[in-house]
C-alpha cells in the first residue's frame, strides 16, 4: 500500500471517523475506507428510493471519492497483478456509480456494493492468512 500522499486517509477522514483513523494500521485504514464506501452506497440507494436526488448524488459522489482513495492506495510495484486488477475494478466501480447516479438505477448500486463487499471480505482475511504463514514459518524454523 502506498500512503505517501495520504489520499486514502484524507478520503476516510471526510467520512467522519477521526478517532479510529488516528491510530489505525495501514490495513485498518483500508478496511475503514471500504466500510465507508459501503455505507455511502447503502445510503445513496436509500436516498434514490426516496426520491432525494441531491442526497443520492452527494452520497454517490462520496462513494466515488472513497473508491478513488482505495485506488490511490494501491502499490502497483509490490502488488503486481492483484493491484493491476484492483485498479481496473475500481475504475469500473467509479464508472458504474456515475451511471447509477445519472440513470437512477438501484440495481447498479447493488452490484457495486456487492463487488466492494467481496473485496472487503478478502481484505478482512489478510491478517489471519499472515498469522498462519508466520506460525508455519516458526514451526518449520524458516
Amino acid at each position: 500500500m502506498n500512503f505517501g500522499n495520504n489520499n486514502a486517509l484524507q478520503q476516510y477522514r471526510q467520512v467522519g471517523t477521526h478517532t479510529e483513523v488516528d491510530g489505525a494500521s495501514p490495513h485498518r485504514l483500508i478496511q475503514l475506507l471500504m466500510e465507508g464506501g459501503l455505507e455511502k452506497i447503502r445510503i445513496a440507494k436509500m436516498q434514490m428510493e426516496c426520491g432525494n436526488v441531491a442526497e443520492k448524488a452527494s452520497h454517490i459522489s462520496w462513494a466515488i471519492a472513497i473508491i478513488g482513495g482505495l485506488q490511490d492506495s494501491l502499490d502497483m510495484e509490490k502488488g503486481g497483478e492483484i493491484s493491476e486488477n484492483l485498479d481496473k475494478l475500481y475504475d469500473y466501480m467509479q464508472y458504474c456509480l456515475t451511471v447509477a447516479n445519472m440513470e437512477n438505477d438501484p440495481a447498479i448500486l447493488d452490484e457495486i456494493h456487492g463487488l466492494l463487499n467481496e473485496i472487503k471480505e478478502a481484505w478482512d482475511g489478510v491478517p489471519e492468512i499472515l498469522r498462519g504463514l508466520q506460525e508455519q514459518n516458526v514451526a518449520t524454523g524458516s
